[in-house]
């Protein structure tokens, strides 16, 4: 299949009016639409920008690449759209685009559909050719250059398969790189390009592996990594990372495969890159990669699958209190049906029964593989029915995945007939077993005891105390903004509830609120210490902000982190004072305009939220240099 076929001259604006990048998203998703291309105009926009969110599709050179896999698209489709002027579409060299390229991939999209769809990424590559779509004059010249060039491209392909490049080594340099991005449409295909293309201009050996929409493609074997000098990963999502055990290896964003290959080339002839020594060794220095990398990986595991199950059980929880605080108990006079039907679905009987087994199943699955999770699940639900909460939950994942582990290697000496059964039967069994007793005679008791003690803290907590733990627990949601920190912080506000202390867990959500609606009144008050763009994203924070969304800052902290951050940080911990100060109770296990009305004093809290929101937004517009 042919990039032309996806492209047709009902699909090409061959000058683009808009001058702003959501408007030349609408004006492709526009063309699509009214070429019969999209099933849902709407939705598909919707999809784009959430690409968008995730990363400028502005990779430089001129070229912007928005793209999206959505059932939204009829039929698998490229927009193409130039503009002579130029476009500020937040691109990663900062200079405008001029040639843009939407990709509309289907949710039933065949491989022959998406491997064309990433050929034209690699076509862009090639600056002459980019200078021929620019001086083009009509819609046929368009497709005849994108014809010609790809013609091109794959007779060089064929060329290189009969000659078998890529899949063995000269005697120069030997460099592997694997690239990756979370839809594998275009950035995946442009950084392999990237780098193929420097390695070659600065007489380096490399084979690059794709993990694509369409699959791992160049699939990187044993022996090509047993004889590689080093190892670079350009990847913004997860890829098997154990084979390059004991190599170099350069760990890296995606778009920096793009823009930096030469860089990365260099770092890797240089291996200036630590040597990847896998989850449980240690590195050159002593370090232990599970110390550095593990631990946070296993626990955000847990936790970030664990999240759904609080959301939407704290929402449905929420609902129920439209009825009344009480109106799920049948005893009391205010009692109503749906109600109860609302808190049981979310609570103690429905979604909250999972928390604390999912949190300690996945923490075990991501250490021991899927062996672990039965294990983590149940060791997970005996800590939650003896009262040990989150903590007890967290032994027990890791309890439940090391034990899995050492079981795998104890079961090695079997013999090689009785391997189908060790998922099924060995690991499940001996690793329940020992994770249950261990939780039920030694640790459950004393954890227990621990999380009694912490619930008799909370509810002692006043005065300075408690607004101390409002510093903190505010702070923490603005320091890294949906990382780790601020997942803590949302975790211990759980916890609190699950105790009986509802104090906590306003600040937590006060904390959160503020950098997203701190940055939205500084775009709207500090209008010139801001770019047009920033200041269309600022306004969306407003909206962000209010539905208790951290990472609508996060954009702003990555272009300007010391003083986003620590303007964030700042507002946040005097909001959760302040809630704290209040005292402001917050029942519900959620956040955001949602559960406002659910406080005890709503006045106050959204006072509080609104002073914390002013500070950060006066420091940042104090601090910042004026736009230029």
């Amino acid at each position: 299949m042919k990039i032309t076929d996806l492209l047709k001259k009902d699909t090409i604006i061959l000058h683009l009016a808009s001058r702003e990048k959501e408007q030349v998203i609408d004006d492709l998703v526009g063309k699509l639409a009214d070429a019969g291309r999209l099933n849902d105009r709407k939705a598909f926009k919707a999809a784009i920008l959430k690409r968008e969110e995730q990363g400028t599709t502005g990779i430089g050179e001129g070229i912007a690449i928005p793209h999206a896999k959505t059932s939204a698209v009829k039929t698998p489709s490229i927009s193409f759209g130039r503009s002579d002027p130029g476009v500020d579409y937040e691109s990663l060299d900062g200079q405008p685009a001029h040639l843009f390229f939407m990709i509309a991939a289907s949710e039933g999209a065949n491989d022959a559909h998406l491997e064309t769809l990433a050929r034209l990424s690699t076509l862009l590559m090639d600056e002459a050719f980019r200078k021929k779509l620019l001086s083009a004059s009509s819609e046929e010249e368009i497709i005849s250059i994108i014809d010609e060039k790809e013609k091109e491209v794959n007779e060089e392909e064929a060329a290189d398969e009969i000659l078998g490049e890529g899949t063995s080594f000269s005697g120069n340099k030997k460099i592997l790189a694997v690239t990756a991005c979370p839809t594998g449409i275009a950035h995946t295909y442009m950084a392999a390009d990237a780098l193929k293309a420097k390695a070659k201009e600065m007489g380096i050996d490399i084979k690059v592996e794709t993990n694509g929409s369409s699959g791992i493609k160049n699939g990187l074997t044993a022996a090509e990594i047993e004889a590689a000098d080093a190892i670079i990963v350009a990847a913004d999502k997860q890829v098997e990372m154990n084979r390059f055990k004991g190599k170099h290896v350069v760990i890296v964003p995606v778009a920096q495969g793009i823009r930096k290959p030469g860089e990365l080339i260099q770092r890797a002839i240089d291996k200036e890159a630590p040597v990847y020594k896998g989850s449980n060794e240690k590195n050159e220095g002593g370090e232990s990669t599970e110390s550095r990398g593990g631990f946070y990986k296993h626990i955000m595991n847990g936790v970030s699958n664990m999240l759904p199950f609080v959301v939407g059980g704290g929402i449905l929880i929420a609902l129920s209190f439209v009825f009344g605080i009480h109106a799920a108990n049948p005893d009391h006079e205010t009692y109503n049906p749906i109600a109860k039907a609302l808190s049981d679905i979310g609570g103690g009987n429905g979604a909250f029964f999972f928390l604390v087994p999912i949190l300690a199943g996945f923490i075990a699955s991501s250490i021991a593989d899927r062996p672990g999770f039965a294990p983590g699940m149940v060791g997970g639900l005996l800590a939650a029915q003896a009262g040990a909460g989150f903590l007890g939950g967290l032994i027990a994942g890791f309890l439940a995945g090391y034990i899995v582990v050492a079981l795998k290697k104890g079961f090695e000496v079997l013999p090689r007939q009785l391997e189908g059964i060790k998922p099924v039967l060995l690991y499940p069994v001996f690793g329940m077993l020992i994770t249950g007793f261990i939780m039920i005679f030694i640790i459950n008791e004393p954890v227990s005891a621990i999380n009694k003690g912490l619930t008799d803290w909370l509810s002692g907590l006043s005065g300075g105390n408690a607004i101390l733990l409002g510093i903190i627990l505010g702070g923490m949601m603005a320091v890294d903004m949906g990382g780790p920190i601020n997942k803590a912080a949302f975790t211990f506000g759980i916890a609190a509830i699950e105790a009986q202390s509802f104090g906590p867990h306003a600040a937590v959500m006060a904390g959160g609120m503020v950098p997203p609606l701190g940055i939205a009144l500084a775009t709207t008050f500090f209008k010139h210490k801001f770019t047009e763009p920033e200041r269309k994203s600022g306004f969306t924070n407003y909206f962000m902000g209010a539905s208790f969304i951290t990472e609508g800052a996060i954009p702003f902290a990555a272009a300007d982190p010391v003083r986003v951050l620590t303007s964030s940080i700042v507002g946040s911990a005097v909001a959760g004072a302040l809630s704290m100060f209040f005292e402001v109770t917050l029942p519900a296990p959620h956040g955001g305009i949602f559960v406002i009305g659910l406080v005890n004093n709503p006045l106050l809290y959204i006072l509080a939220i609104l002073i914390g929101a002013a500070v950060t937004a006066i420091m940042l517009g104090v601090w910042k240099k004026k736009a230029q």
